[in-house]
């Protein structure tokens, strides 16, 4: 899969929210991803296919995460429901992994929905374990709390 990735910015947030919206029950607000797009230790990336525009925004995927003393944590990772199964989040995906390592990221986590067998199946393909459930983490369903170690 050929991505073009880049910063996310405050102009891609329509298309960002589109996506969200039919990614997630509970989607994060427009405020939380501003409030993420200026935090100092937050990182938000874009991905479009093969560096074209794919629609209002040519954003087929983002995530946006934290790297603080060599902890990375992914807060939000979401693919165009008509880009997946097409390779997208295991390109994106190592693409961002590839991003923290020389920035010395010894461990990575990320949060999980039980249900999410694909994405468990993703990560779990990527070298992550499970480390341990956050019950009620996303108020109607645990999480399983998922370590990468670099």
């Amino acid at each position: 899969m050929d991505l073009k990735i880049e910063p996310l910015r405050l102009t891609d947030l329509d298309e960002v929210m589109r996506i969200e919206r039919l990614s997630f029950p509970n989607p994060w607000t427009r405020g939380m991803f501003e409030n993420e797009l200026k935090n100092p230790v937050s990182f938000a990336f874009a991905a479009r296919a093969g560096g074209e525009r794919q629609g209002p925004g040519g954003i087929i995927a983002y995530s946006i995460f934290w790297i603080v003393q060599g902890e990375a944590h992914i807060l939000n990772l979401a693919v165009d429901p008509e880009w997946r199964r097409k390779g997208v989040a295991l390109t994106f995906l190592q693409s961002i992994l590839d991003f923290m390592r020389p920035r010395t990221v010894f461990e990575v986590f990320l949060e999980v929905r039980m249900s999410n067998i694909a994405a468990i199946r993703l990560y779990k393909g990527l070298g992550f374990r499970e480390a341990y459930v956050r019950k009620k983490y996303y108020g109607d369903e645990d999480a399983i709390v998922m370590k990468l170690e670099m």
